[in-house]
């Protein structure tokens, strides 16, 4: 309703400019010549007038939707125009204005999102069929030593083997590891993850590189920080019942007379100390086994013998847990193991599936064995109640166990004695079936 007003500003105008002409016209007609030209004069100014006004009109709304366009709302509205005729056209740069600066302000909270995390990421946009650089984190900056440039050309200056490794798939969705030479150092491997997305009137194309070193040393370093965490516990377990009872035992010796049931005390208190010494030794003495395991003495070895003197010593446990054994590894075949080492593994993981089944009504374990790309595989499966998914990155973690009576060294040694043998241990779960699988090459 605010516009009303100009428009009857713009009406009472022309139509006094109408009355004026008429009027000269008619002193024209008259005789009034004089009289005419200078209504005329005067018809001409206010019609001057009218012009300018309608210029400044135009001039405004024009340069307000140019800096609308050019995303400039650095301007400032004058009170007078808040109000009056460009209070619609105030209204809308004005909220653009606040979408704009709101946007801003995500842009930096992605940004600074995407700095501070510890994976080289870099982002592009594409532009009339050409890529530039949307974004580049300080990660990616400072691992490759690449100033922050903003064209893909600029980059290929300093990352030739990342950027052609990119173009040969054109900029297309990749996951693989690629070897990148930084500067004067030596080629060092990392994985790259790309992948892409277009929204209403835009594609962007996001990279993602990430040194596998680094991923090691993290994974290292997690499981050290879980390993001290066992640790720590088991210790304090010891230690804490320990030494109160030692401070008891010294406040009783202390008194001048003892009771008979101060001697009660001390023996209730040495007997504990000596059990609590006795888990410590055997906690040390587990850990010692994983740290010196002996170099594996290899000899050929029939794999139908190993399963046999296994099972023989298993089979009365299995029979006794009403557990269905289904073995299908019936090979002619020999390899080259320590036997001995080999059974520890096999009668670990048997040992394992038994403690899994423990709660199943139909209990069910499977042997088996292939051979596939001239490596052989020994499976061990169960249909017990299977890995839980938030300790499927403890399971051969030292002294991690979810059993009462258990060391949680089983898991983790039967990995290092795989491993000695030039092998992996590995496993597979899902709710109806949980695999552990022997490689040997």
């Amino acid at each position: 309703m605010k516009n009303w007003k100009f428009y009857n500003a713009l009406f009472a105008r022309v139509l006094f400019l109408m009355m004026l002409f008429f009027f000269c016209f008619f002193l024209f007609y008259i005789g009034y010549k004089y009289n005419a030209i200078l209504v005329g004069v005067f018809a001409l100014i206010m019609l001057s007038e009218m012009y300018f006004f309608m210029k400044n009109q135009l001039l405004f709304y024009d340069k307000t939707v140019l800096s609308i366009l050019q995303n400039d709302f650095t301007a400032n509205f004058s009170e007078e125009n808040k109000k009056g005729n460009f209070q619609n056209l105030y209204l809308l740069y004005d909220t653009l204005k606040e979408k704009q600066h709101d946007q801003i302000s995500k842009e930096l909270i992605y940004r600074s999102i995407l700095n501070s995390i510890d994976t080289a990421a870099l982002i592009l946009e594409k532009e009339n069929d050409t890529w530039n650089i949307f974004i580049m984190n300080d990660c990616f900056s400072t691992l490759f030593k690449v100033p922050k440039v903003s064209h893909w050309k600029y980059l290929k200056n300093y990352l030739p083997s990342l950027c052609n490794e990119i173009e040969k798939v054109g900029f297309t969705e990749l996951k693989t590891a690629i070897s990148i030479k930084i500067e004067d150092q030596d080629l060092q491997t990392f994985t790259l993850q790309t992948s892409h997305t277009q929204t209403y009137n835009k594609e962007y194309f996001i990279i993602l590189l990430d040194s596998i070193q680094r991923v090691i040393e993290k994974k290292e370093k997690e499981a050290w920080i879980n390993l001290m965490k066992i640790i720590s516990h088991e210790l304090m377990n010891s230690l804490t019942p320990i030494r109160a009872l030692s401070q008891n035992l010294l406040q009783i010796v202390d008194q001048e007379k003892l009771e008979e049931d101060d001697f009660s005390d001390i023996k209730s208190s040495i007997s504990t100390i000596i059990n609590r010494s006795d888990h410590l030794q055997v906690f040390v003495e587990n850990y010692r086994k994983l740290a010196m395991l002996p170099t594996p003495s290899k000899q050929m070895t029939p794999i139908n013998a190993l399963f046999e003197d296994c099972l023989r010593v298993m089979n009365p446990i299995l029979k006794a847990e009403n557990i269905e054994l289904i073995n299908d590894i019936n090979s002619s075949r020999s390899i080259l193991i320590d036997k001995n080492q080999m059974e520890q593994v096999i009668i670990n993981l048997i040992t394992n599936s038994i403690f899994a089944l423990q709660d199943k009504t139909e209990k069910k374990m499977f042997l088996t064995s292939y051979t596939e790309n001239n490596r052989f595989f020994i499976v061990i499966s169960d249909n017990g109640k299977g890995i839980d998914p938030e300790i499927k990155d403890k399971v051969f973690l030292p002294f991690f166990t979810t059993r009462k009576d258990g060391a949680g060294i089983g898991l983790t040694l039967s990995k290092n004695i795989i491993e000695a043998h030039g092998g992996y241990l590995s496993y597979q779960t899902d709710n109806d079936k949980t695999d552990f699988v022997i490689c040997l090459i």
